[in-house]
């Protein structure tokens, strides 16, 4: 199968790829197919190049970002005889949410508007319906923990875990089992009295400091929000402030009433 036909069957799929061209330099036009999962396709006519470029273009796919990058003739750092462009076509970024509460809706609705596949996620089968989420992609009826063992390993950086449930039963095992996964972003709701008493439960539970400083609650930035709407912009601008490397302020990081 030639490096097109690869690619525009990841394409079709939604599987990761990205495609690496030297736009400058020697082998001008020359292209490199990178897959997380297979071997490099084509070359940009050295081997050496070829390695240093397969390396990193897996990180910026890995990362869904596309940019340009300057090597010297054999992949050489601080050089820049040859510029490639690395065009990165990544899977939607995903968010788990669980609990199939009244908040859940607003922010499935806002996550899926920038762009993530949504997942909802309950053990109560008679809340976690298609039919009082029918924003979300999927909607499973699991408990936390058994769902993240299932897709935990596929979630990476640009990925979002939300525990809604206000209850330690869900939410203890739901932020375990999130921990031992890369996703990118962990949240969970509550109040401030809320999230003391998870902390401690969370500590029996055997997470360690670097664990609980990966967690973001009280959920979401500091702004007054009061209703679901309201709470889901919030969510999702702590998101993409962690993402950016931005610091307004979390609820997380200020001290009084979230409301």
């Amino acid at each position: 199968m030639s490096l097109y036909e690869t690619l525009r069957d990841a394409l079709r799929a939604e599987t990761p790829v990205a495609l690496a061209t030297v736009v400058a330099g020697p082998g001008l036009g020359a292209k490199l197919l990178v897959r997380p999962d297979a071997g490099p396709l084509g070359s940009l006519g050295d081997a050496d190049l070829d390695r240093v470029v397969a390396r990193d273009a897996l990180g910026e796919l890995a990362a869904g970002q596309t940019i340009t990058r300057h090597y010297g003739p054999h992949g050489e750092a601080r050089q820049d005889e040859v510029t490639v462009f690395i065009e990165s076509f990544a899977a939607p970024p995903r968010m788990v949410i669980f609990g199939a509460v009244d908040f859940t809706a607003a922010l499935a609705r806002l996550a899926k508007l920038l762009g993530y596949r949504v997942t909802v996620c309950d053990a109560r089968a008679v809340f976690a319906t298609a039919a009082r989420f029918p924003m979300a992609d999927e909607v499973r009826v699991a408990w936390p923990d058994a769902y993240l063992a299932e897709v935990g390993p596929t979630l990476g950086r640009r990925d979002a875990v939300c525990v809604l449930t206000h209850d330690h039963k869900f939410d203890v095992p739901a932020l375990v089992a999130a921990l031992a996964t890369d996703a990118g972003y962990i949240g969970a709701m509550g109040s401030r009295r809320t999230h003391a008493d998870r902390v401690a439960r969370l500590r029996e539970a055997g997470v360690d400091d670097e664990g609980l400083a990966r967690i973001m609650a009280p959920i979401g930035l500091d702004i007054g929000a009061r209703t679901p709407e309201e709470t889901a912009v919030s969510i999702c601008g702590e998101i993409i402030a962690l993402r950016t490397g931005r610091h307004p302020p979390s609820l997380r990081e200020t001290s009084g009433p979230i409301h």
